[in-house]
């Protein structure tokens, strides 16, 4: 599928933030585009601007110290990042909807689910306060919350981290919006959970159609999830692909790293450690010249320590910004 066919496109986005410290460079010309009912993986290391990516789409970047500095976010052919905030509210939550991190702090302590659920449903849809409870009822149920009609009458601290979850996925696909962004859906929730929850976000996205940015930094739920993925590094997409491709032809020295460092059974425990990326992420306040994983890369030159390479295809729907990719995969 071409440009033409995206439901989502970000183009060159550029997102800075102006503390005392300096300019934190936290996202660098990111580019990419999603598919109608599509599940798209995003993955990276925590600080390396996923997160501020989906907050950029979102218009949710505090400015200041924060400031989208360029770049273009198409939805549906329209530059989000030309219209009012108003506008922007009424595309926000209700076409596109995003899960956060933390359901404790995102969910207001003092309001009862359903009045949480009801008031999203109620704000775009223009309905009375028993409609949208109704819904609220119903979104619950969707979601496997057990006895639903009790549970909107209770409040976020008296639900487990998992039942909180579940919640903020109710909210967000109260109004069946287009695309949903999950930002780390199942931090700090057991295995178990973090199971159940992909498993209902699988299936929701299945009769729901909605295309799914799937914000993580677990490749297994990558694997089991997304159809396409990018890895992103210091701000900066470093690999693109298929996720099959991403898997089985892992071209980008960082994404090597990434799956070396995945802990596999009889392996590496034998070994007494796991695998581990050496060196540390560079500060966005001063990153390197040249390729920002140069100081960590076992494979660099001194090409590489000099010059930015740009994102190179090693095949048609495969692409990387690594010099040793130059001409196809190494």
């Amino acid at each position: 599928m071409g440009e033409n066919d995206y439901l989502l496109e970000v183009k060159d986005l550029t997102t800075r933030f102006h503390t005392q410290r300096g300019v934190a460079q936290a996202v660098n010309g990111v580019s990419f585009g999603m598919l109608p009912g599509e599940i798209l993986g995003v993955v990276g290391e925590s600080g390396c601007g996923k997160s501020v990516t989906a907050q950029s789409i979102m218009r949710l970047i505090p400015e200041p110290p924060g400031e989208i500095e360029k770049g273009e976010i198409l939805y549906q052919k329209k530059d989000l990042l030309t219209l009012s905030m108003a506008e922007m509210r009424k595309i926000r939550g209700d076409r596109i909807s995003m899960i956060f991190q933390e359901p404790m702090t995102s969910l207001n302590p003092v309001k009862t689910i359903g009045k949480q659920i009801g008031e999203v449903y109620a704000l775009h849809r223009g309905v009375s306060k028993k409609e949208s409870l109704d819904k609220a009822i119903s979104m619950l149920e969707k979601v496997q919350v057990p006895e639903p009609a009790r549970r909107v009458k209770e409040f976020p601290h008296q639900l487990s981290g998992g039942m909180r979850q579940r919640v903020m996925i109710a909210m967000a696909l109260a109004c069946d919006p287009e695309i949903l962004i999950a930002d780390e859906p199942t931090t700090a929730l057991d295995v178990t959970v973090q199971a159940q929850i992909m498993d209902l976000m699988l299936r929701l996205q299945e009769r729901q159609k909605t295309a799914i940015m799937m914000i993580t930094h677990d490749l297994g739920i990558i694997a089991e999830m997304a159809t396409r993925v990018i890895v992103i590094y210091a701000g900066r997409i470093v690999e693109s692909a298929p996720t099959r491709a991403l898997f089985h032809e892992t071209a980008h020295p960082y994404t090597m790293g990434l799956m070396g460092s995945v802990p596999v059974i009889g392996e590496a425990l034998d070994e007494g450690r796991l695998t581990e990326i050496s060196g540390m992420v560079p500060s966005l306040f001063a990153l390197p010249e040249g390729c920002s994983f140069a100081p960590r890369c076992p494979h660099k030159t001194r090409r590489c320590k000099a010059e930015m390479p740009p994102l190179l295809k090693v095949s048609e729907d495969h692409e990387v910004r690594c010099w040793l990719c130059e001409g196809g995969v190494r």
